[in-house]
């Protein structure tokens, strides 16, 4: 059965086709009657310093403006206990000293989702945010005083983004003026076409944990593709670096230095056949021992990282590593509006930030370089679509994109049988996204360390159509909300599924081995160490109820498991 069918099955509402271009859906999209107007200054933001850093991550492949609910649970344990991102709605607003109504709890909470979201509008879209990034650059007078970071997660998680295979993801950064991104879900494309994409990409891509295998170092075939590929993915071969560890960027007149740190539980979260010749890890000694050298034999003004370890991950990383003043993160789509401020074991102060997820947010980071001293001052804005008129030049290059026509070498499957859908083949990528199949009879989101509605239309489609007992999907944090009473496109349906590996498969399996792994998958959210966790959300599960307590060891947390028959 294919996405459209098992949406017609669990959606309310008549199916239909409408094929209405995607401009004219954007801009009908989040009108009404009483739209919010923008509040005077709201995305003004005076420049404090020499130096500013932009940054925005995991926006999943999602160019076109979205609804997105943030969670109302996202549980913290052990040291993260109680502490941010693990505070929502009103806490969170009362913690960041946010007003409790207003475009700021609507972006930042999952308060009153659906009527704020009637109110604002939409959020994120490239070409919205596009606009916003250059407002801020002209703020900080102009482009060579600012550095544009991108934090990973961005050439997956849409259609067009699976079909042009992060193509299109990195040529619309560049016009979005990107310098400097890290990667995770990247490297679930084949390792040819990381190095492609690379090649594309106008500005660094770096990550000091990521390194060749020893023994694709003396492979004859991993020397072919990096020759192919003009030396990109052997960027040292004593070190095994994949890709440059960190680059010194010039702005402002001060001297920057931004190391990369990709997601280092690749390996265990992702197929490891899409990347055969490479590893991850945490690496925390060498980040630490990099860091040293380039302050001492570089003597740079600011060191900052960019990661995708997920935030409570880098307030440990900034607490043990010396010498980084501050952690632009990502990974858990934490939308935090003020940073964590930690305390390194070298003295130093390092602010940790993390900047959400779908392109709804924009860090800005004003580094002030004075007496001898480094003064951070931080800010975040939301992208409220309807407050920011498109950019032409994104705008034209979403347009032409989305023109493209779906073809015989589109690969949309590991299996052979699957690689492309031969009822799509002659229409364009909008024709195929804007058809409409069924209307939304409850609000439909992603978010939550348990379950999410769209999760249950997932795992009850799977459920209906091999006939099972129990389904699970996958606790992804990334996928777009979806309005009571909206028409579910195919584009919705697309940012719930776009990936390399998403077949669909049965097994039989005994209750006490699916205890066990229900407990394993919890150990990895749930464990204390921040080291430890994967930074997701619990795997979502259909046809069975359970309780769980997160504070219990593994094999512990788990209890009171039935089918929904009872058993």
């Amino acid at each position: 059965m294919d996405k459209r069918t098992f949406l017609k099955i669990i959606a309310m509402g008549t199916a239909g086709t409408g094929t209405l271009p995607w401009l004219l859906q954007q801009a009908q999209a989040g009108q009404s009657e009483k739209q919010a107007a923008m509040p005077k200054d709201f995305y003004s933001v005076p420049k404090k310093g020499q130096a500013r850093i932009l940054h925005a991550t995991d926006v999943h492949g999602q160019l076109l403006p979205v609804y997105f609910r943030e969670p109302n649970v996202n549980l913290g344990v052990g040291p993260a206990l109680g502490r941010p991102p693990h505070i929502v709605g009103k806490k969170l607003l009362e913690k960041m000293d946010l007003p409790m109504d207003g475009p700021e709890a609507y972006a930042y909470t999952y308060l009153d989702f659906f009527n704020a979201a009637k109110k604002y509008g939409k959020t994120g879209g490239y070409a919205h945010m596009k606009t916003l990034l250059d407002m801020l650059r002209k703020e900080a007078g102009g482009v060579d005083n600012t550095i544009t970071l991108d934090g990973g997660d961005l050439w997956q998680g849409s259609g067009t983004s699976l079909w042009t295979r992060g193509v299109d993801m990195v040529e619309a950064s560049n016009i979005l003026g990107v310098n400097v991104m890290i990667g995770h879900w990247e490297f679930t494309y084949n390792e040819a076409e990381v190095l492609s994409n690379v090649a594309l990409f106008k500005g660094d891509f770096i990550g000091q944990n990521v390194r060749v295998k020893e023994d694709s170092l003396m492979d004859d075939k991993y020397a072919d593709l990096v020759e192919k590929n003009d030396g990109l993915g052997l960027f040292d071969e004593d070190e095994g670096y994949a890709f440059q560890p960190y680059v010194m960027k010039k702005t402002g007149g001060k001297r920057i230095a931004v190391v990369g740190q990709a997601f280092p539980r690749t390996a265990n979260a992702n197929p490891p056949e899409f990347f055969p010749d490479w590893s991850f890890g945490l690496r925390e000694e060498d980040m630490a021992n990099l860091v040293k050298k380039i302050r001492t034999e570089e003597k740079p003004d600011a060191v900052i990282m960019l990661s995708h370890n997920g935030m409570d991950v880098d307030v440990k990383m900034g607490e043990n590593v010396p010498g980084i003043d501050a952690i632009f993160g990502g990974h858990t789509h934490d939308g935090m509006p003020k940073p964590i401020e930690v305390k390194s074991k070298g003295g130093n102060r390092c602010l940790v930030t993390n900047a959400g997820s779908n392109g709804k947010f924009v860090g800005i980071m004003d580094f002030d370089f004075a007496d001898g001293k480094t003064n951070m001052h931080y800010t975040m804005k939301p992208v409220i679509t309807n407050w920011l008129p498109a950019d032409k030049e994104m705008e034209a290059y979403l347009s032409q994109m989305r023109s493209k026509k779906y073809d015989e070498k589109i690969n949309e499957a590991r299996n052979e049988k699957y690689k492309f859908n031969k009822s799509r083949v002659g229409k364009t990528y909008d024709e195929i996204l804007t058809e409409k199949l069924a209307i939304a009879d409850r609000t439909l989101y992603r978010r939550g360390n348990f379950m999410g509605t769209w999760d249950q239309v997932l795992c009850n489609a799977l459920r209906h159509e091999y006939k099972a007992d129990i389904s699970f999907s996958a606790g992804v944090r990334w996928g777009t909300t979806t309005l009571k009473g909206d028409w579910i496109t195919m584009e919705d349906v697309m940012t719930q599924c776009s990936m390399t590996y998403a077949e669909t498969y049965t097994s039989e399996i005994t209750g006490k081995d699916l205890l066990e792994t229900l407990e394993q998958i919890a150990d990895n959210l749930f464990d204390p160490d921040p080291y430890l966790q994967s930074g997701g959300d619990m795997v979502r599960v259909g046809g069975l109820d359970y309780t769980i307590d997160p504070s219990k060891k593994l094999y512990k947390r788990i209890t009171d498991a039935r089918l929904d028959n009872g058993e």
